[in-house]
């Protein structure tokens, strides 16, 4: 039973840490957060950011990547 839980830990660990590096390659490719579609407001002394599309965009993909590897 301790092994099943500490397989799935390992392997949650690194699905994380793919994800992670995966978003800083994004970012530094400019691909994270400077969509068409990602809103932000700015004022004097205050930024609201919400990445819109920038969060269509990992929900398609994660869609298809789970469908994939479901099938």
């Amino acid at each position: 039973m301790f092994q099943s839980i500490g397989r799935m830990l390992i392997f949650a660990g690194i699905v994380i840490s793919v994800a992670g590096a995966l978003i800083l390659l994004l970012d530094k490719a400019g691909f994270v957060g400077r969509l068409p579609g990602d809103i932000v407001v700015s004022r004097k002394n205050f930024t609201f950011y919400f990445p819109f599309a920038t969060s269509i965009l990992v929900s398609v993909v994660l869609s298809l990547l789970f469908w994939f590897f479901r099938k």
